[in-house]
């Protein structure tokens, strides 16, 4: 009787007929997968505060292990999450062989070997680990990528580097590229551009589109705060948060020659300063009821800035505290990538996909 009510409605042709019912058991095969779906594995180099991973996390793929050299980032790391498997060693001697074939092998290398803040000395710098990646990579055999850097890897002067370290992982099967992203764009309130590469099995490829930004704006400094500004009943905090009615600017981590933690050289003060904010520090606690003057921020409202959820807490002391968040790549923003690569690994494609794709 179904049957015969679907010819009816398409003019009696057995060809359409045909088609149809191929057509709704492929969707309820579809929907069927999508409910039994399991979680995907990953592997994280350079875990750091655990920014990249958390966002990783929310994204649906499950660590199977961290690598990180830090001490306090590890401590941060097994704090948090517990179940969570933390190798604290370098990745230039970390064994890949325990994870081949898992889904995703993502990292933050390290920055400063690209940044504008340094002398940008690329592949010769000491603490480039871009080659180190390089070996996990063909050692592991992951069906994506995903690594963070900073913008200045997109500068001209790093155009050859690039090309190399595309070529080298293209020559493994996989096909990439490179994309600069925004945190503001992703609900992150704060102006932080970071540069993302992508790899993918070409088999997976075709699938994987990058994050579409939010239509909304990001919540500005005082809306995003004004709750911890006034949580010691700070007579200023109102006044505080109409003025603070713009975005961060990029919060910087520093390194471990730099000094205490603060907010950025005088630049960057500068732009704090505008936003009624004290940047040559970080306080201990938020400014209590008989405050005066501009506040400074506490770790937690770095965090905060940074796309943190509040649950998420550093160990060691204020300055390694401040390094693990200021050195962060946002979780919003990792989350956003991480999915679209879910998304590509999961998906199942009723017809060959017509559409251009998203890849440069």
């Amino acid at each position: 009787m179904a049957g015969q009510k679907i010819r009816q409605k398409n003019g009696g042709s057995p060809f359409i007929f045909l088609l149809t019912l191929f057509i709704r058991s492929d969707i309820i095969q579809l929907m069927q997968y999508r409910i039994q779906e399991k979680v995907l594995s990953s592997l994280e180099l350079c875990a750091g505060g655990g920014g990249q991973a958390l966002g990783i996390e929310f994204a649906g793929f499950e660590h199977k292990g961290l690598v990180e050299i830090d001490q306090h980032c590890c401590n941060t790391l097994r704090l948090n999450r517990p179940h969570w498997q933390v190798y604290e060693q370098d990745i230039e001697t970390f064994d890949g062989s325990p994870f081949e074939e898992i889904d995703l092998l993502a990292g933050g290398l390290p920055c400063p070997p690209f940044s504008k803040a340094g002398k940008q000395l690329g592949k010769a710098d000491e603490r480039n680990l871009f080659p180190a990646a390089i070996r996990l990579i063909e050692q592991i055999r992951p069906r994506a990528v995903m690594i963070e850097n900073v913008r200045g890897i997109l500068d001209a002067i790093f155009e050859d580097y690039r090309q190399y370290v595309s070529g080298q992982i293209a020559r493994l099967g996989y096909k990439t590229d490179w994309r600069l992203l925004n945190a503001s764009d992703y609900g992150v309130p704060q102006l932080r551009p970071r540069v993302v590469f992508v790899a993918i099995l070409e088999k997976y490829a075709p699938a994987f589109e990058w994050p579409t930004p939010h239509k909304q704006r990001p919540l500005t400094v005082g809306e995003t705060l004004f709750d911890l500004m006034a949580s010691r009943y700070w007579r200023g905090a109102l006044s505080w948060r109409e003025q603070a009615n713009e975005i961060a600017p990029t919060i910087v981590g520093g390194s471990k020659k730099h000094g205490g933690p603060d907010l950025g050289p005088t630049r960057a003060r500068k732009a704090w300063a505008a936003l009624n904010v004290d940047g040559i520090g970080i306080a201990d606690e938020p400014p209590d009821f008989n405050f005066v003057g501009i506040p400074r921020l506490t770790v937690p409202m770095v965090a905060r800035l940074q796309g943190f959820p509040d649950d998420w807490f550093f160990t060691g002391k204020k300055t390694q505290a401040y390094r693990q968040v200021g050195n962060a790549f946002p979780p919003p923003v990792a989350c956003a990538v991480a999915t679209q690569i879910y998304a590509c690994l999961t998906a199942r494609r009723i017809f060959s996909i017509t559409k251009q794709q998203s890849w440069a």
